[in-house]
C-alpha cells in the first residue's frame, strides 16, 4: 500500500522508518504513538508536508535505573586576584587547614574566609553528581575519605580547601528522563519552527511566482 499510495521518499521500502529516537519525529507523530498500541494504526495525521498515517512496528527503551555516586561536600574557597596572589591564597588556606586540625570548626571557617556564595550556608555545597564540579575539583573531592579535609588545591576558580561529609548512591533514572524530555521537546520544537519556517519560504515563493506571471 505505501508504495503504491505514499509520496514519501521510503515509499518504495514500504515506508519503513527504521528505528528513530523521539527526539528525532515532531511533537505530531510522538504524541500520536504514545497512545497506539504495537501493531497498529494511528487515526489519519495532518502535519504543514501533507496527511500521515504511521503503523508502530515495535518499540523498545532502556529499563536499567540510572544510579549515580552523589558526594555530600563542603569547601572555603580563596579566590586569586591583583591583591592576593597564587602562593599568598595557598598560605592563607594552609593556615586555615591547621585551625580545622586543631579544633576549628570548619562552618565557623568558611564563614569568615570563603569568597564562595556558599560561605553564608558554611561552605555547604550540597550534593554533587559526577560532573558538576569543575575536573580538579572532583579528583581531589573523589580522592577524600568521608570527613577528611585535602590539602589546598587550585581549579579555575582559586584555591579550595575541600571536605567531603556524606556519599550515597542515588537513582537519577527519573530526574534523567525529565532532563532528557525537556531536551527533546526543545529539539522538536526547534525542528518544527524549521519546517514551518521553510514551508512559509515555499508558500511566499509561489505567491510571488504566481503574481510575476499575472504581470
Amino acid at each position: 500500500v505505501s508504495a503504491a499510495f505514499s509520496e514519501a521518499p521510503n515509499a518504495l521500502e514500504g515506508g519503513n522508518l527504521g528505528w528513530k529516537k523521539a527526539s528525532d519525529l515532531p511533537t505530531l507523530f510522538v504524541d500520536a504513538l504514545k497512545k497506539t498500541e504495537v501493531g497498529k494504526l494511528t487515526p489519519i495525521l495532518r502535519s504543514p508536508n501533507g496527511f500521515h498515517i504511521l503503523k508502530l512496528i515495535n518499540k523498545k527503551g532502556s529499563s536499567a535505573p540510572l544510579v549515580v555516586e552523589q558526594t555530600h561536600v563542603r569547601h572555603i574557597l580563596i579566590k586569586l586576584s591583583e591583591i592576593t596572589s597564587e602562593s599568598e591564597g595557598r598560605q592563607k588556606l594552609i593556615g586555615i587547614k591547621e585551625r580545622l586540625e586543631n579544633g576549628t570548626k570548619f562552618e565557623d571557617m568558611a564563614k569568615q574566609y570563603s569568597e564562595d556564595p556558599s560561605a553564608n550556608s558554611g561552605g555547604d555545597l550540597g550534593w554533587i553528581n559526577p560532573g558538576d564540579t569543575v575536573p580538579e575539583f572532583e579528583k581531589t573531592m573523589k580522592q577524600l575519605n568521608i570527613n577528611q579535609i585535602s590539602d589546598p588545591i587550585k581549579t579555575p576558580f582559586g584555591w579550595h580547601l575541600i571536605q567531603v561529609l556524606e556519599r550515597r548512591s542515588q537513582d537519577m533514572s527519573k530526574e534523567s528522563a525529565r532532563i532528557q524530555a525537556r531536551q527533546q521537546i526543545k529539539m522538536r520544537k526547534s525542528e518544527e519552527a524549521y519546517q514551518d519556517w521553510l514551508q512559509e519560504l515555499r508558500d511566499r515563493s509561489f505567491v510571488e511566482l504566481r503574481l510575476e506571471d499575472n504581470f
